[in-house]
C-alpha cells in the first residue's frame, strides 16, 4: 500500500500574511535552519537558476528550490512594475511526499529575512569567538536585519554605523535604542577601521564602491549584501585583493554576475583560488584563514534555497504557534 494519504486526508493549505510573518520572525531558528540546509549540500539541479519574464514595464521573476533538509519544495514569485513602483511576493510550499500545497506565504519580508540570516550564518563561522566590534555601512532594511540577527546570535562589544545622510544614520541608531548601543559615524572609514565585522549593505548613487579595502583592520570579516547585479558596485578591488578567502552563496554569480566580481576580473584579480561556496564553509571543508590577521569576505547575491528554507521555518513556527489562515479550498494532487 502507498504511504501517501488520500486527498481528503491532506491538511488544508495554510496562508501566512505579511503580519503573520512579522510576528513569527525568529533569528536563531532561521540561522539553524539555513545551517542544516547548507550542511546537506543541495545539488545544482535542486536549486536551478532564476528566471524572469518581461513585459512592457513589468516583470515576473521565479526562484525555485527543493529543500535538502525540511521536506518541502517551492517557489518564490516576484511580480513587479518598476514604473508604478509596485511589487508583490508569493512563496508556495509543496510537500515532497504528497505533492500537496502545504502553504502560501506573503513573501514581502522573506528576502530580507533570508539575506540577514544567511549573512549571520557566515559571520558566525568566520568571525572570532569574542564580543564583536561591528561597523555597518548602510541604514536600510538589509543593514537593519543583519545587525538585528547578529545581535540575536553573538555578543556585540560595539557598533558604529555610517550612512551618507546624517538623519538616516541617526534614525538607524535610535531604532536600536534599548537593545543595542549603536553609534553614528560621520565617515565610513571611522565606522569600519577597527571593526572585527563589517556589514556592507549600501550602494552609492553612481555605483562607485562604498567600502575601501584600505580602511579594513587586520583580521576583519567583511559581509557584502548590496551589490547583486553586473551594474552594481559595493566593495572596491582592494577589498577583494586583501581577502584571502571569498565565501559566496552562489559562487558563479558572485564572480561573473556582480559589478564587484567583474571589476576585480578587469583589474587582473583572479577569484579562482580564493572563491569558495558557503556550503563548503558550513561543512568544514575549507579553512578560510591561515592566521588571525587574514581578512575574509562573504558576498551574497541571494538564492532560492534560502527563500524556501526560511519559508519552511515560518511554516513550522506558524503551525506550532497557531498562526495563519487555513484555506477553505486548495489544489488537489492528481495521479500522473
Amino acid at each position: 500500500m502507498s504511504d501517501t494519504p488520500p486527498n481528503d486526508a491532506l491538511p488544508p493549505t495554510l496562508f501566512l500574511s505579511d503580519a503573520d510573518v512579522a510576528s513569527l520572525v525568529d533569528w536563531p531558528s532561521a540561522v539553524v535552519a539555513l545551517a542544516s540546509a547548507y550542511g546537506e549540500r543541495a545539488s545544482d539541479a535542486m536549486v536551478p537558476p532564476r528566471s524572469m519574464a518581461r513585459g512592457d514595464g513589468i516583470w515576473l521573476r521565479s526562484l525555485t528550490a527543493i529543500s535538502p533538509a525540511g521536506g518541502h519544495m517551492g517557489a518564490k514569485l516576484i511580480a513587479a512594475s518598476p514604473r508604478a513602483r509596485r511589487a508583490s511576493y508569493l512563496i508556495s510550499l509543496f510537500d515532497q511526499q504528497t505533492m500537496a500545497l502545504a502553504a502560501l506565504i506573503d513573501g514581502n519580508r522573506v528576502t530580507g529575512l533570508r539575506t540577514a540570516a544567511t549573512a549571520v550564518l557566515a559571520i558566525d563561522l568566520l568571525a572570532p569567538r569574542r564580543p564583536l566590534r561591528v561597523g555597518v555601512i548602510g541604514s536600510g532594511f538589509e543593514a537593519r536585519g543583519a545587525l538585528d540577527c547578529l545581535a540575536a546570535m553573538r555578543s556585540l562589544a560595539s557598533v558604529q554605523v555610517f550612512s551618507p545622510n546624517p538623519s538616516s544614520r541617526e534614525r538607524f541608531a535610535q531604532s536600536f535604542a534599548g537593545s543595542i548601543d549603536v553609534v553614528p559615524a560621520d565617515a565610513p572609514e571611522r565606522a569600519v577601521s577597527e571593526a572585527d565585522v563589517v556589514i556592507c549593505a549600501a550602494r552609492s548613487r553612481d555605483e562607485s564602491p562604498v567600502l575601501r579595502g584600505a580602511w579594513l583592520a587586520a583580521g576583519a570579516t567583511v559581509v557584502s549584501l548590496g551589490s547583486t547585479l553586473p551594474e552594481q558596485r559595493e566593495v572596491d578591488e582592494e577589498t577583494i585583493a586583501r581577502a584571502v578567502c571569498v565565501v559566496a552563496d552562489v559562487p558563479e554569480e558572485v564572480a561573473d554576475g556582480t559589478g564587484d566580481g567583474i571589476a576585480a576580473a578587469h583589474a587582473g584579480l583572479s577569484l579562482d583560488t580564493k572563491l569558495v561556496p558557503l556550503a563548503a564553509l558550513v561543512s568544514g571543508d575549507v579553512t578560510p584563514r591561515r592566521s588571525e590577521a587574514d581578512i575574509v569576505l562573504y558576498k551574497s547575491v541571494g538564492s532560492a534555497l534560502q527563500d524556501i528554507v526560511i519559508a519552511e521555518m515560518l511554516f513550522a513556527l506558524a503551525k506550532a504557534k497557531g498562526y495563519g489562515t487555513p484555506l477553505p479550498a486548495s489544489i488537489v494532487p492528481v495521479a500522473k
